[in-house]
């Protein structure tokens, strides 16, 4: 089975852009999927974002696919995640186009 983390944005976003986070992984558990959700990993980030990635990037070591939420470019967070993952050779894949490959298949 694959693990996914979940890389996107937190800081500046509505409730650190968790419902998001919790979207997908609900969605990507229910599909079977092993999945590592930063936001239950460290519920609030404010005022301690080094501690936080230190976390975060410890368990994307443990995983072999990356899911990037939308935004993910602007966030300096996700953008380490993803250069990361990529670098090891993880699988990287963009929420956007995994939601409308599922439309197609489904509608």
């Amino acid at each position: 089975m694959k693990r996914i983390y979940i890389a996107g944005p937190m800081t500046g976003y509505p409730e650190l852009n968790f419902p998001l986070f919790h979207e997908h992984a609900a969605r990507l558990r229910v599909e079977g999927f092993d999945v590592v959700n930063p936001a239950e990993l460290c519920d609030d980030i404010a005022g301690q974002w080094v501690e936080c990635m230190r976390r975060d990037l410890t368990a994307l070591l443990t995983c072999d696919t990356v899911l990037a939420l939308p935004g993910w470019g602007q966030s300096a967070g996700a953008t380490l995640e993803v250069h990361v993952a990529t670098s090891l050779g993880m699988t990287l894949l963009e929420a956007a186009d995994t939601v409308a490959k599922r439309e197609r298949v489904m509608g």
